[in-house]
C-alpha cells in the first residue's frame, strides 16, 4: 500500500502522511476533542480532520477519518478557535487576500462543531466583511477507511473506502463496513458533487455585509445498536455544584471538568430501560468505554455529588462479576473486570484482548470499597443490601486469591501469554521496576493492591456487621494479617531510610524503587503514624513531587523517563489519590503542595487535564509539557478536580452515623470560597469559607455537622 494517500485536488489543505510515523501510537496533544459517549471527534487546532487520529468515531470505529474545507486559490489563514464545553467547538480562519482592499481581513470561514451520540454536526459559514462583492468555489471533502479503534491506535495506515450516494432528502454519501454504516449528508445541495473523491463543491457568491453557510450532518451507528449507549439527556446521576473561590483557576477546573464527566457518561443495556444504571467511559479516545479500574475510581471521587452514579457503576460491574474460572479472559468467580469491547483487542503480535477481559488484580478491592463508601455518603440501605451477595462474593476473592501463592498477598500473572503483563492501574509491561531499572518478574504483589485489600477487608466487614450479615469479625482480623505481614516483607531502605517497596517479584523479592504508590497507602489504614510519616516526607521530595504533580517514578531512579508511561510521568487521579491519603493521614501541607501543582497544570491544559502529561519539574520547566498520545478529556483524570476540592474541606461523611465532618486544611488558600449544591445522603450541602477562616455550613435535614 502507498504509505501517502493524497487528495485528488490541490483545494484540499490537508496530505495524510503516513512514511515516518507508520506502525507509531498517533499523537493527540495538539488535537481538539468534542464528545458525547459513545461518539467523539478528534480534529486539528484549525478544525481540519484528516490525519493521524483525526476523525468522526462511534462505539470504538471511525465514521469519517476526513473531513476539510478549502477554498480554490485562496489560502486559509487560522486565527483561533477550541472547545465551546465538552461537545462543541469552533474554528475561524480569514480567506487570506480575497475582496481586501485595505490591510485589514475582509472575507472570515466560521467552523461550528457539535457533537452528539450517534451524529456530529458541522457548519461552515462564511462571511463578507469588506466592501467589495467576492466569488469563490468552496469545496468540503469528506472520507473515511472505518478504521477500528485498536488499528487508529497501531497507528495503522489503511485505505479510504469509496463512498455511495445517499439519498435521505439531501445529498449524502454513505460507507459500509460489516454492520457498522456511516451516513454524511450535506445542506443545501452542492453545485457539484464528485462521488468517488467525496466533494462537495459550491460556487458562492457574496455581496458586502453578506454571508453564506452549508452543514454537514453525520450519523453513525452499529446495525445492532450501541454495546453501551448514551444516557437520556435529563437523567444526570449527580448534582451539580456552583464553586466560587479567590482562585478563578480553581472555579474553571471543577467547571470544565464537570462538563467533560457529563458527555462521559454511559449505561448499561443490561439495566432498567426508564432509569438506566450510568457509568462513566474512562476516557477519549482510545477508552471510551467500561473499564471497572477506572470506572470504580471515579464514581468513588464523585460520592461527594451524590451516589447515584457510584450505585449505577456498581450495578454495572456486578452483573457482569467472575462466575467460573475462564484462563482465556481472566474470569474467576467474585472477580470484577477490567475493560468490555465489542470486539477482540489486536496490538501488535503479543498483545490480544478478549472483547470481555478480567486482566485486573485491583478492581475487586476498589468495588468492595466504593459500596463501602457509597454507604457512607448515603447511598440507600436497600441498594446496599442488594448487592451485599456480590460484596460477599468479591471478598472471598481476595481471600481465595491471597491464598494462591501461599504468602498471603493479592497478586497477578498473565495466563494467556498475550494478556497485560502488569495488571495493576500501571499496567505497561515496563512499569514495575527495581531501583536499578530492571523489569520485575511475576507474580507480582503490588503494595497500593494489599492496601486496596486491608481497606476493602475492613470496609467490607462494616457493611456485614452493619447488615446483621456473618463474618465481620474473620475479615478484620484477615486485615490485620495481611497489615503485619506487609510490614515485615515490604519494607525496605535506601539512603534516605525505610520505604515500602512497589512491589514483590515472583521470587517474593522487594521490587526497591520508589514511586507514586506510597500516596495510595496513605489514609488506608494499612500504615501506623510513624510509616505514614516517613512517606509524606518521601512524597514531599523532589524525586516524587515535580512541582506539577506526582511522578509516577522517581526521577533519582534508573530507567526514569519523563515521558514514560507509568515510569517518570505525571497522572492527575494519582496526585489526587496522594492528596486524599496525605490529608487523611494528617499531612495537609504537603497535600496543598500538590494540590497546587495540580491546579498550575490544569491551567496550562485549558482547564481539561489530560490522562497524563510529562514528569518534567516545575523547576525545568514552569509549565507541564504534554504527554503526546494522552487521553484527554480522561473520567479519572476530571474527577480528580472534585477530589482536590473535597480534600481541601477535608470533608467526611458518615450517613448512617448521622453526621458530616468538616475540616478545613489548605481549602483557605483559595478563599474565601463558597461551594453550593454538593450531596450527602440525597440532600444539598453548601460551605462557605470565609476570608478569615470561619466556616458557614448548610447541610440536610437530621445530619449533624462537625468542624474543625
Amino acid at each position: 500500500m502507498d504509505s501517502t494517500v493524497k487528495p485528488q485536488d490541490t483545494n484540499d489543505s490537508v496530505t495524510v502522511t503516513a512514511s515516518a510515523t507508520e506502525g507509531l501510537q498517533p499523537f493527540l496533544h495538539d488535537a481538539v476533542v468534542t464528545l458525547h459517549a459513545p461518539s467523539l471527534v478528534i480534529s486539528r487546532a484549525d478544525g481540519q480532520i484528516g490525519e493521524g487520529a483525526d476523525g468522526v468515531y462511534h462505539g470504538d470505529r471511525r465514521a469519517l477519518s476526513q473531513l476539510t474545507v478549502a477554498v480554490e486559490g485562496i489560502p486559509l489563514a487560522p486565527v483561533g478557535g477550541g472547545l465551546r464545553g465538552a461537545d462543541h467547538a469552533e474554528f475561524r480562519s480569514i480567506l487570506r487576500g480575497l475582496g481586501e482592499v485595505t490591510p485589514d481581513p475582509a472575507v472570515a470561514l466560521h467552523r461550528r462543531r457539535s457533537t452528539a451520540a450517534g451524529r456530529f454536526e458541522e457548519c461552515f459559514d462564511v462571511s463578507n466583511a469588506g466592501g467589495e462583492h467576492v466569488r469563490f468555489r468552496l469545496t468540503v471533502t469528506a472520507g473515511t477507511d472505518l478504521a477500528a479503534m485498536d488499528q487508529v491506535k497501531s497507528g495503522r495506515s489503511l485505505e479510504l473506502l469509496p463512498p455511495e450516494a445517499a439519498d435521505f432528502g439531501a445529498v449524502g454519501l454513505s460507507w459500509t463496513g460489516g454492520d457498522f454504516t456511516a451516513h454524511l449528508v450535506a445542506e443545501p445541495a452542492p453545485d457539484a458533487l464528485d462521488l468517488p473523491a467525496g466533494r462537495f463543491s459550491y460556487d458562492v457568491e457574496l455581496a458586502p455585509g453578506a454571508s453564506w453557510s452549508v452543514t454537514l450532518s453525520c450519523t453513525a451507528g452499529y446495525a445492532d445498536g450501541d454495546q453501551f449507549p448514551a444516557p437520556p439527556a435529563d437523567q444526570l446521576p449527580w448534582r451539580t455544584p456552583v464553586l466560587r473561590s479567590a482562585d478563578r483557576g480553581l472555579d474553571r477546573w471543577l467547571e470544565q471538568s464537570l462538563a467533560d464527566l457529563e458527555r462521559l457518561r454511559l449505561t448499561d443495556p443490561q439495566s432498567s430501560e426508564g432509569r438506566p444504571d450510568q457509568f462513566l467511559a474512562a476516557g477519549a479516545p482510545w477508552f471510551l468505554t467500561l473499564f471497572g479500574r477506572d470506572a470504580l475510581w471515579a464514581a468513588r471521587m464523585m460520592l461527594p455529588l451524590g451516589t447515584d452514579l457510584a450505585a449505577g457503576t456498581l450495578r454495572t460491574l456486578a452483573r457482569r462479576q467472575g462466575a467460573v474460572t475462564d484462563p482465556a479472559t481472566e474470569e474467576q468467580p467474585g472477580k470484577i473486570l477490567h475493560e468490555v469491547r465489542r470486539d477482540t483487542l489486536q496490538f501488535a503480535d503479543r498483545l490480544s484482548l478478549p472483547s470481555v477481559y478480567y486482566g485486573t488484580v485491583d478492581a475487586t478491592p476498589l468495588w468492595i470499597t466504593l459500596l463501602h463508601d457509597a454507604w457512607r455518603w448515603g447511598l440507600d440501605p436497600a441498594e446496599v443490601e442488594q448487592l451485599l451477595p456480590h460484596a460477599e462474593s468479591a471478598l472471598a476473592w481476595l481471600r481465595d486469591q491471597a491464598d494462591v501463592g501461599g504468602d498471603g498477598f493479592l497478586k497477578y500473572i498473565d495466563q494467556t501469554g498475550h494478556g497485560l503483563s502488569n495488571q495493576g492501574w500501571k499496567d505497561s509491561e515496563d512499569s514495575i521496576r527495581y531501583r536499578d531499572g530492571r523489569r520485575a518478574h511475576a507474580p507480582i504483589a503490588l503494595c497500593e493492591v494489599q492496601a486496596y485489600a486491608y481497606e476493602a477487608a475492613r470496609g467490607g466487614a462494616a457493611l456485614l456487621r452493619a447488615f446483621g450479615r456473618q463474618g465481620a469479625d474473620e475479615w478484620e482480623e484477615w486485615a490485620e494479617r495481611l497489615a503485619t505481614r506487609f510490614r515485615r516483607r515490604f519494607w525496605v531502605e535506601d539512603q534516605r531510610g525505610p520505604f515500602p517497596a512497589v512491589a514483590l517479584d515472583g521470587d517474593g523479592k522487594p521490587v526497591d524503587s520508589v514511586t507514586s504508590g506510597f500516596g495510595h497507602l496513605l489514609g488506608t489504614g494499612l500504615l501506623n503514624a510513624e510509616e505514614s510519616a516517613l512517606l509524606a516526607a518521601r512524597i514531599a521530595g523532589p524525586g516524587l513531587d515535580a512541582g506539577h504533580g506526582l511522578r509516577t517514578y522517581s526521577s533519582e531512579a534508573v530507567g526514569y523517563n519523563p515521558y514514560g508511561y507509568h515510569v517518570g510521568s505525571i497522572w492527575p487521579h494519582d496526585t489526587a489519590i496522594a492528596v486524599d491519603g496525605l490529608v487523611k493521614a494528617g499531612f495537609p501541607d504537603t497535600a496543598a503542595s500538590l494540590a497546587a501543582g495540580l491546579l498550575t497544570a490544569s491551567a496550562a491544559f485549558d482547564a481539561r487535564l489530560p490522562e497524563l502529561f510529562a514528569g518534567h519539574g516545575a523547576e525545568e520547566n514552569p509549565y507541564p509539557v504534554a504527554y503526546p498520545a494522552s487521553c484527554r478529556p480522561q473520567a479519572w483524570a476530571a474527577t480528580s478536580a472534585v477530589q482536590v476540592l473535597r480534600s481541601a474541606l477535608g470533608l467526611e461523611a458518615d450517613v448512617p452515623g448521622g453526621t458530616i465532618t468538616l475540616s478545613p486544611t489548605f481549602a483557605g488558600a483559595y478563599g474565601p470560597l463558597t461551594v453550593t449544591g454538593l450531596q450527602v445522603g440525597g440532600g444539598r450541602l453548601d460551605v462557605t469559607l470565609a476570608a478569615d477562616g470561619s466556616v458557614e455550613v448548610v447541610a440536610p435535614e437530621g445530619l449533624t455537622v462537625v468542624t474543625s
